[in-house]
Formats: C-alpha cells, structure tokens, sequence
C-alpha cells in the first residue's frame, strides 16, 4: 500500500519548461503519475523562450523523489533545475529566536535595561529572591531539557540530533500558550549529573519539561527533581500522553455509556509513557488493567518480579494491575478486553486479534509514526480508533496538554504538578468535545483548537489553588491569566 503523500515529505522542484501549449499541463500529470500530489505552483522567471517555475509537491516517502524528478526530466522541453527538501529548509539555522521585548535605542534606554540601572533590580532580587518572578523571564520561561536517549520513534540518537525535536518542543510552547521555552540539551547520560546540572540552571527558569529521556531512568530524574526544585518538573512523555489518553478516553466513555471501573483494559508497551498511562487510569478509577511488556503480561506471578529483577516501577504496577494474574502475549489477553492502549511500537497487534475483544471495542494505537495496528485493517473490528498520527481521525496528541498545563502552573505559580492537576486538564480537554460534536471520528479535540490551552491552563490553576499547590498571591503579583493566559496576537 503506498504512504499517503504528506508536507514532512514535500519537495520543491525548480522546473524549465518550454513555452509551448500544454505543457504545464504535461508536467502536472507526469508528476502525478510519479505518486506526488501538486500543491503551489509559482512563477520564478519568464523569459522568451521558456518559464521557471516552482513547484510545491508533496510526496508519502523521500524515495519518491528520483522518481518525480526523471518524471519531468523524460518530458521533452521540460527539466528539473534544482531541488529543495522543504523540511530540511524549515529547519535551517534553527526555528526559534530570542528577541526584545522593550526598545534599545537610546542612551536612556541603554541606563535602564543595562548598565547602571540594571543593578538596582539586581539588589533588588538580592534581598528578596522571590522577586525574580516578577523582574525576570522566570516567571514564564520554561527549560525543555533532554538527553537525546529516546527521541521519537528514532531512540538512542545524542543530544545534539535531538535538537530539532526540543525547538520544535519549544515552539509549541509560545504558539499555543505564550509560554517562553529553550531546549537545555546535554552531553550525559548520568542520572546525577543530569539532576546536578538541572539544579544548577534552575534559578532562570520557572518550570522544566523533560522529554526523550530514555526509562527508566526518567522516573529516577523526573522524581529527584521534583523533590529538589520549587517549580514544576513535568516528563512530557509521560504525562502529556497519560493527560490526552484519558481525555480521549473519558469521551469515548461517553459516547458508549461505559464506565471506567468496569473497562476491561490492555496496554501494550510500559516504558515512560505506558507506566504514567496506568498511573492515571487508576488513578481515575480504572480495576482492571493489564500491562503488556517485551516478555509478556506483567503480573506478581511473574519471574522478574519474583526474583526481584523487574524494574521497581513496574513492580508498583504489579501490584495494582492484573489481578486475574493472567499470562502470555498480547494476543493471549486481549480477550474479552473493552480498550486496547499501544504504546511501544510498530504493528505488534495483528488486527485480526482485535476480533477477540468485547463488543464496540476502543483501541488507541500510538505508536508513531506506525502504529502497532494498521489503522486501515483495525477499523472493520473497532468502533472508537485513535492514533498519534494527523493523517487519522482522533490523533492523540501531547501538545493538547503540555502548553495549557505548563501556562497554569506559571500563572499560579505552582510549585509541582500534581496528579490531581494532570486529571483536572484530561477534563478540560475532553469537555471542549460537546455532546452535539462527540462521534466516534471525534472524542478528542483538533491539535488546532484554540480553545484548548486556555481550558487546561484555567483547570490547571483552579486545580493548585484548591489543592495549595499554588504561592498565596502570585495571581495579584507575577502575572494573571489575563496577562499570560491569551495566545499572543490572537
């Protein structure tokens, strides 16, 4: 079957084509023929003979391209001048910028933001260091902080590769919820140094987002830090996910009348993100659960556990998982389950293994970019599917979460981020879907929603104020959500 043509795989070719009756035309179908799918078409020279042209194509793999370029090439009076990977181009010199915010332009302004004025804050903060929330860009800037040991579906590729991820982390940030964010990326993979270094670039920042750092070594960071820091340490790859699964989940509830505690519920892959997806189903009242990992159901039972070699977090998880003690696959335990949950890797459920779930059975195949069942061939068992990907309906996607939660914790300056919190957003999020929208194609709102962030940041806040999460007088003091809540130049 061939990958549907996407913008992470679009070209730019810089085509000479002659002047002559239909051409265009020719080169349109011949590129089209070649499997691209045309989409701007724009004039970069006329001359006498001949026009240049660029044209925007969109392609489901980079192995497309010698093809659509000796597609053109065998017309005659037409030839590819040059070629352009857009998504390499967007990349190029980076995607975020530091700038600005007030003028420097003259001696007046120089003596306040600088030197001698600057010195006056200085002492300020000096003898109150809680005033560098309000004199500094700590009170909305977050560090994204990674050392490139599980980046995408990619793994083990460094830090310095995981750089584009961590920008990109970053603009999501300001897009979203105007929230200031810079990837810390580091050249260790030390738990201690990775905490030490953390501690020590604390004081200008006002919250960290981890991301990609490999399990379980996580949980050990995330925890440290937590425990260190007075400002909110979150793990992207675990919470975001865990916070949007159960949003989708508590509308796919809806739709079908069941109830969490009843849900019989398989979930296949507990690295970061299927531990902290346990976490919060139980948390919000989900009995029956089943963990599948690299050697099959996680029980008390079970070898590793015995002896005592399973990792402690997904001992915890025996502990509170699986209490029929079943054994086997994934394919072993899936009958009679209401929900499958895949987080762990490429087509590792066979759809026809789907058929041994209960009635109207819900699966949430997230492995990206393949899921661990073919979105086309799980359909025809299914009726609530959600994947990771853009181009289903239903994506599950963590930056419903992260921004919003991120802009609440800053505007009530909370100190962690608690479970209650991360439920509280899940909520938000699910109730942006109103019952007049809510379908089986829609349980989860559009990553493009605008009503998102704003949602999650309000429950977020209310949640750690209810909660004493929150510094007594930050709203009055180092931002409201007015101020910080709305998306800049919206």
């Amino acid at each position: 079957m061939a990958a549907t043509p996407s913008a992470q795989y679009s070209l730019t070719l810089r085509v000479e084509i002659e002047h002559r009756p239909g051409m265009l035309g020719r080169v349109a179908i011949a590129i089209g023929e070649a499997g691209g799918t045309i989409g701007a078409v724009d004039i970069v020279q006329v001359g006498r003979a001949y026009t240049i042209r660029d044209i925007t194509v969109e392609t489901g793999d980079a192995s497309d391209w010698p093809l659509l370029t000796a597609a053109v090439d065998a017309l005659d009076g037409a030839r590819v001048l040059d070629t352009t990977d857009r998504t390499f181009q967007l990349h190029v010199g980076g995607k975020i910028e530091v700038r600005n915010k007030s003028p420097l332009k003259t001696r007046d302004d120089l003596s306040m933001a600088y030197t001698p004025g600057v010195a006056r804050v200085c002492r300020a903060i000096y003898d109150d260091p809680d005033k560098a929330f309000q004199y500094t860009i700590k009170r909305n800037t977050v560090a994204v902080v990674s050392d490139g040991t599980a980046v995408l579906g990619l793994g083990d590729i460094g830090p310095r590769a995981a750089m584009p991820v961590m920008e990109g982390k970053a603009m999501l940030f300001k897009e979203f919820a105007g929230v200031d964010a810079f990837p810390v990326c580091l050249d260790t993979r030390d738990p201690d140094e990775i905490v030490a270094v953390v501690r020590a670039l604390a004081p200008g920042f006002g919250g960290v987002n981890l991301e990609d750092i490999s399990a379980p070594r996580c949980f050990e960071i995330e925890e440290r830090l937590i425990d260190a820091l007075d400002i909110p340490v979150f793990h992207d790859d675990q919470h975001g996910t865990s916070v949007v699964v159960l949003a989708a989940l508590l509308n796919a509830l809806r739709l079908t009348g069941r109830s969490i505690s009843d849900l019989r519920i398989v979930i296949v892959g507990l690295g970061a993100a299927g531990v902290a997806v346990t976490r919060i189903l139980l948390e919000a009242g989900a009995k029956h659960i089943i963990g599948i990992d690299s050697r099959g159901a996680v029980s008390v039972d079970r070898a590793d556990y015995l002896d005592g070699s399973m990792p402690s977090a997904k001992r915890a998880l025996a502990n509170k998982t699986n209490l029929d003690r079943r054994s086997g696959g994934v394919v072993d335990v899936l009958e009679g389950a209401d929900l499958l949950i895949g987080v762990s890797g490429a087509r590792v459920v066979p759809a026809s293994a789907l058929a041994r779930m209960n009635p109207d059975p819900i699966v949430f195949a997230l492995a990206n970019p393949d899921p661990e069942v073919a979105p086309e061939e799980a359909l025809r068992y299914v009726r609530i599917l959600a994947t990771g990907r853009s181009d289903y309906p239903n994506q599950i996607n963590n930056v419903l979460c992260f921004p919003g939660v991120f802009r609440g914790a800053l505007n009530v300056r909370a100190t962690r981020i608690t479970e209650s919190m991360k439920t509280a957003a899940a909520r938000a999020i699910a109730e942006i879907v109103t019952d007049d929208e809510l379908s089986e194609d829609y349980v989860i709102p559009s990553v493009f929603n605008r009503d998102v962030a704003p949602a999650v940041a309000a429950a977020v806040a209310a949640e750690a104020r209810a909660t004493g999460t929150a510094e007594a007088g930050a709203e009055l003091g180092f931002g409201s959500t007015d101020e910080f809540g709305a998306i800049p130049g919206r």
